[in-house]
């Protein structure tokens, strides 16, 4: 799967953010550095996603502006 990576230079390094998933941002003092984290990143956010909910975790659907 290709992702698109947004990054921007920061006190000497980068940071970066993948658009498709909100939410999973990351930082390198490379460029290198910061795909290799952002990868990183998106793991464990696919792994929480795919995770058992807590026992006592309780559900709704809930309306959201379109």
């Amino acid at each position: 799967m290709r992702l698109t990576l947004e990054y921007w230079p920061d006190d000497g390094g980068y940071v970066g953010r993948l658009r498709e998933i909100p939410g999973v941002f990351s930082q390198g003092d490379t460029l290198n550095e910061l795909e290799e984290n952002i990868r990183d990143a998106y793991g464990l956010v696919i792994e929480d996603a795919r995770s058992e909910p807590h026992p006592s975790a309780r559900f709704k659907e809930i309306e959201v502006p379109a």
